[in-house]
């Protein structure tokens, strides 16, 4: 990890390679630690940082890695770059944050964001098995494929061994897709009921939303004010592209890698 200390004159205190173990980070920010602001880009490691910036009541910044690579716009970029150009727009006000959300929630959100992957392999099995049907000129087998009891004698269909062993280890891989999708599910249920007990049961008077998609809603949304408008909260579930515009006029869209791929 690479840390840049900036005094309030623009001066740089501290400029080097730091290694990630709490005792080091500590030690080389005592010095300073009363009057100091911590602030990284919306990378993998944050939330290691943010809990040791939070049992060290130091207050901590969580700066967002693309709206900020846009602002600096350099061609070069890399950690020594990167660490000066967070500390300099921290310390003119202008680093775009990104939301800290709170460590109690993170585990059950990443489960949930990790079961998306589920429900999309089984889709590809799927289909396999129907592209493999029409390959071979087969009578269509219609949609029941979704249902375990209708699946019976679908690899007879097949007489080559090859195309029929391939079946089968769809077939075998749907079953067990579907009991690991139903034994993560019950992990997120159980582990949601902690923190958000009353959140989450106000959320099964609402018709029409199933347990998960609700859980989705409490994890990802979490806390609706941190969107300044609706338009923020659709642009963050990635339903929604940036628009360029300038002097009035709409020069298309961009920004299609933001917001968050699962939520869509």
């Amino acid at each position: 990890m690479y840390v840049c200390l900036l005094n309030q004159d623009g001066e740089i205190l501290l400029h080097r390679t730091m290694q990630t173990r709490p005792e080091v980070f500590l030690k080389a920010l005592a010095p300073s630690r009363e009057a100091l602001g911590v602030a990284v880009e919306c990378l993998f490691p944050w939330s290691g940082l943010a809990a040791l910036c939070a049992q060290a009541q130091m207050p901590f910044g969580l700066g967002h890695a693309l709206y900020r690579k846009a602002i600096h716009g350099g061609k070069a970029k890399h950690d020594t770059i990167d660490s000066q150009k967070i500390a300099v727009l921290l310390r003119g006000g202008m680093l775009p944050q990104a939301y800290v959300y709170p460590a109690e929630m993170r585990a059950t959100r990443d489960l949930l964001r990790r079961r998306v992957h589920l429900p999309r392999q089984r889709a590809a099995l799927l289909a396999h098995l129907q592209q493999t049907n029409s390959q071979d000129h087969l009578p269509e087998i219609g949609k029941q494929l979704a249902s375990k009891a209708k699946r019976d004698g679908v690899a007879e269909r097949f007489p080559e061994p090859a195309v029929h062993k391939s079946v089968e280890v769809d077939l075998t891989l749907l079953d067990y897709d579907a009991r690991l999708r139903r034994a993560v599910e019950v992990t997120i249920v159980q582990t949601a009921k902690e923190p958000k007990a009353q959140a989450l049961y106000r959320r099964q008077s609402v018709p029409g939303i199933g347990t998960i998609v609700r859980l989705v809603l409490l994890y990802e949304l979490h806390d609706l004010h941190r969107f300044p408008s609706v338009q923020d909260c659709v642009s963050y579930g990635r339903l929604v592209k940036c628009a360029k515009e300038a002097a009035g006029k709409r020069y298309g869209t961009a920004g299609a890698t933001s917001g968050h791929t699962p939520l869509k």
